[in-house]
């Protein structure tokens, strides 16, 4: 199934996309704040077992202005730094990386930081450039997991049966900022910085572990990619990250960027305002968003 949240005559609501994504059936039977959460008390219910709510009719997609499908996740977003081979060796090479040491291009364990909740923004919304304290924008697209039955120490041979679906992320950045600070939360968090959609698509739909990741940038390829080549996979992450924390249904863990990344090339390619990016994953969608 495929979960968009959405804002229809200017209320919040959620519902289910049709086979040919050309409509939506709302669950309208939801309060509006439980609607206005998205996806999240769909993914609670059906983590507890529970069926989903009666629909309501169907809509246009057409019609709907889309939002992220988690509009505020529960908590901060888990996100995973140098996580493909070749973006590693481009990002220790590029002076931004404060985590590498000399020989160290390829972490041993997983890099693991956060964004703030606040900075997540939906499909077509803009991401903002804020030039009074950074030019240095980034893009990074990356498939997401989102948890479904949480758990705490969490096996790598079972950690795929607590996986509802996936969307996907945009993880923006400011480089100086995240080179500055020595840690990547601030550089990763500002307003805009985290575009997320176009919807939620469930894991029985879609192998996490063997699609593609492309980013364009005004229609110019920067990234393209197999999540088959993620140096630590989808189980190894959700093993490493349940050991001391517990995963609840709905949390949101970024897979890492592929190479490509602005800072990668020479002189860096940053986002400026007027400028288009488009991240594509085979199985969900296109998540587009402009630059202001």
């Amino acid at each position: 199934m495929k979960i968009v949240a959405f804002r229809h005559h200017n209320e919040p609501g959620v519902g289910l996309l049709s086979a040919d994504a050309r409509s939506v059936e709302p669950f309208s039977s939801l309060p509006a704040a439980q609607r206005g959460l998205g996806a999240l008390p769909l993914v609670e219910l059906l983590a507890r077992g529970e069926p989903l709510p009666p629909r309501g009719a169907s809509l246009p997609l057409a019609q709907l202005q889309l939002t992220a499908p988690l509009p505020r996740p529960r908590r901060n977003i888990f996100c995973v730094g140098k996580n493909y081979h070749a973006h590693a060796k481009e990002f220790a090479g590029s002076g931004f990386d404060s985590s590498a040491k000399s020989g160290g291009d390829i972490p041993e364990h997983p890099i693991l930081f956060s964004k703030v909740p606040e900075s997540v923004i939906g499909p077509n919304e803009p991401i903002v450039v804020p030039r009074e304290i950074s030019t240095a924008i980034d893009y990074e697209a990356e498939l997401a997991v989102v948890i479904g039955r949480g758990g705490r120490g969490i096996r790598s041979q079972d950690a795929m049966a607590h996986v509802w679906g996936y969307t996907i992320v945009n993880d923006i950045t400011a480089r100086d900022w995240q080179s500055r600070h020595q840690q990547w939360l601030m550089g990763k968090s500002f307003d805009t910085f985290c575009p997320m959609g176009p919807w939620l698509v469930s894991a029985d739909e879609l192998d996490g572990q063997d699609t593609r990741v492309r980013c364009w940038v005004n229609g110019q390829e920067r990234q393209n990619a197999s999540t088959r080549d993620l140096i630590f996979g989808i189980p190894r992450l959700i093993e490493t990250l349940s050991a001391g924390i517990t995963l609840y249904p709905g949390d949101v863990i970024a897979t890492g960027t592929p190479v490509g990344v602005g800072i990668g090339f020479k002189p860096p390619k940053y986002l400026q305002p007027g400028d288009v990016v488009r991240v594509e994953i085979d199985g969900i969608g296109a998540l587009e968003n402009p630059v202001r």
